[in-house]
């Protein structure tokens, strides 16, 4: 059985905010070998709606006529995004229509509208790096990182600018389907499952795979929001409510990495954020992400992008400049 994707869109949308997770979503039900994904294109008034640069995109059904369930809610982004979040009939069937989906996400600017529908709040989102300030002010219950290509909250999503929609959208393949499907997936459009380069992206749930079972991809979540607790093979273990043995070869046989490798993964990506979004000392960084030490922060980032944690501050910050 495919799932249903229902896509949002509105005048004025981003047309790669739904060129790009579409293809993704249609070649992964090409290589699928069972189910796949259905996607409809709703708006506030269903037939042609022109996106940025004036090209028209058909909306097959009005969003007032979508019932559900629906498997994915997927709202996009666009210039005319800020005029759109005044538009009660929009926002109002995103709300409605949120209830009846298992998961939400947003591309780009597309958070502005889940914001405004009260879908993030007391949530961590992303969104293009060029509206996150004005994402956080307008709506200070989000939290916002303009650091990440994508985000997971629970079963809302957020991606960055364009492009990481989809970024995102191989996640939710790599969710439904298996990391394998969203690889084969990645390599038929000729796209990086993971982006190279220290800053461009190391989203999170495609570091490994994406376990197969609920409590082990709750305790991924827990260990990247948590960089700083205690995440030895024990305390996972004691959290996942395993036997250490036991835990070790789930969490290797379901991601692919075993939980320390995981876990030093996660901590270098929240040194990364926070060498590009602070100006705090490396003692604290190395303490903040959980890696302890400077000398195993420089040994970490050596490890992993061949660069040391100054280096690297320097180089992100004469590109952003």
């Amino acid at each position: 059985m495919r799932r249903r994707v229902v896509v949002v869109i509105f005048e004025g949308f981003q047309l790669l905010d739904l060129a790009g997770p579409v293809d993704v979503f249609e070649t992964a039900s090409l290589f699928a070998q069972e189910g796949g994904y259905r996607v409809e294109v709703a708006a506030v008034r269903a037939g042609a709606v022109a996106a940025h640069g004036g090209i028209a995109i058909d909306a097959a059904i009005a969003l007032r006529e979508v019932e559900g369930p629906v498997d994915t809610l997927l709202v996009l982004g666009g210039l005319k995004v800020p005029d759109c979040v005044d538009d009660r009939e929009l926002v109002g069937q995103i709300a409605r229509l949120a209830r009846v989906s298992r998961r939400v996400a947003s591309v780009c600017t597309g958070a502005f509208l889940l914001a405004e529908a009260g879908l993030l709040n007391g949530r961590r989102a992303t969104t293009h790096w060029m509206a996150a300030a004005d994402l956080g002010r307008r709506y200070p219950a989000t939290t916002v990182d303009a650091n990440p290509i994508y985000i997971r909250d629970g079963e809302v999503w957020t991606s960055a600018g364009v492009t990481a929609g989809i970024d995102l959208t191989l996640a939710l393949v790599a969710e439904d389907h298996g990391h394998a499907l969203a690889r084969k997936v990645a390599r038929g459009l000729v796209v990086y499952l993971h982006r190279p380069g220290g800053q461009d992206q190391f989203s999170t749930p495609m570091r490994a795979g994406t376990p197969r079972t609920e409590p082990l991809r709750e305790l991924q979540a827990f260990i990247d929001a948590h960089p700083a607790d205690d995440l030895s093979v024990p305390a996972l273990a004691r959290r996942a409510g395993m036997s250490e043995r036991h835990f070790s070869r789930i969490f290797t046989n379901q991601t692919g990495v075993s939980p320390g490798r995981y876990v030093e993964r996660s901590r270098a990506d929240a040194a990364r954020r926070l060498l590009e979004s602070t100006g705090h000392p490396l003692d604290r960084i190395a303490s903040q992400s959980g890696l302890g030490t400077p000398e195993t922060l420089y040994r970490v980032f050596r490890r992993h992008w061949r660069t040391s944690p100054g280096d690297y501050r320097r180089r992100f910050q004469t590109q952003e400049n």
